[in-house]
């Protein structure tokens, strides 16, 4: 007689071909799994790297298209140019003239002389903001601390701020933010809309220029309590040799939605008639480098 809790040879070769069963069914479980893992890692690989393409294939289409708009807008603006550089250089020709009669007076050749210089500056200036606005923003960007632009906007306007009269702020709530941008044009974008500022204040004015942070982006603010632009006015501001301002090229606000573009940012106008106006230009930070480090090892795994 058995003893109980023991198995007899019969059932315990039945519970090891059960286990054997059971063992083969794991082994090809296992090896299911695992084929479907490296099908899945290669399919996520495949993914990866269509979107990685797609990423780099939407950056340049960008980059075409607003070398195109810019290239598309040089029709229209030839026209545009040919009036433009006409009357200045008219002008400066019949100034010069003048200076060819030697019975002229002293007094108006030198005032001849001067007009003179100021029409072929006036066209120089038409001219490198022309060839700015085509060329855009270079490849050679950097990270720009906002706080930093704020200060080199304001040490390079306040002379004439205060030449005119006005009072010129700033006020710095990026907490030290950078963004990743072409220092030159960044800044130049922001001088021009202070100095467009300073031009449509009177004595006595204000015009504030601010950096407000985020954490997706800089919002540069120039503000201005001049007369204010009209809905008609704004919606044309930012064409290319658009100008209400007598002697404007009317290139520098279209330099400026370039710059802001090409930067992956944008930049809008509010303003009422009587109120002033308030331009915002706004970019997206510039990322560590951890951050980018981080963001490459995900993408490869």
């Amino acid at each position: 007689m058995e003893q109980a809790g023991t198995l007899s040879p019969q059932q315990l070769e039945q519970a090891f071909q059960v286990f054997n069963l059971a063992s083969s069914d794991l082994c090809a479980a296992y090896e299911e799994l695992r084929v479907q893992a490296e099908v899945l890692s290669r399919e996520l690989a495949l993914a990866n790297g269509e979107l990685q393409r797609q990423f780099e294939e939407k950056q340049a289409l960008r980059e075409s298209m607003q070398r195109a708009e810019r290239l598309a807008a040089m029709g229209e603006m030839s026209a545009r140019l040919a009036h433009q550089l006409r009357t200045p250089l008219a002008t400066a020709l019949l100034y010069a003239a003048q200076l060819a009669d030697p019975e002229l007076p002293a007094a108006k050749r030198a005032g001849f002389a001067g007009k003179t210089v100021d029409r072929l500056r006036h066209l120089e200036r038409l001219i490198e903001d022309m060839l700015l606005f085509v060329r855009g923003v270079s490849a050679d960007v950097e990270p720009v601390a906002a706080a930093e632009l704020l200060a080199e906007v304001f040490q390079t306007l306040e002379p004439q701020a205060m030449a005119q009269g006005l009072l010129l702020q700033t006020r710095d709530e990026s907490g030290g933010r950078t963004v990743k941008a072409d220092r030159l044009a960044l800044g130049g974008a922001l001088l021009g809309l202070v100095e467009n500022a300073l031009q449509a204040c009177r004595p006595g004015g204000r015009v504030c220029i601010s950096a407000i942070g985020s954490d997706a982006q800089i919002e540069f603010r120039v503000s201005d309590e001049g007369a204010g632009i009209s809905a008609e006015v704004r919606k044309r501001l930012f064409e290319p040799f658009f100008t209400t301002r007598k002697g404007g090229t009317g290139l520098g606000l279209a330099i400026v939605r370039a710059v802001a573009e090409a930067h992956s940012g944008s930049v809008d106008v509010r303003s009422d008639q009587g109120l002033g106006s308030e331009f915002a230009l706004r970019l997206p930070l510039n990322l560590k480098q951890g951050v980018m480090d981080d963001i490459v090892a995900v993408a490869d795994r």
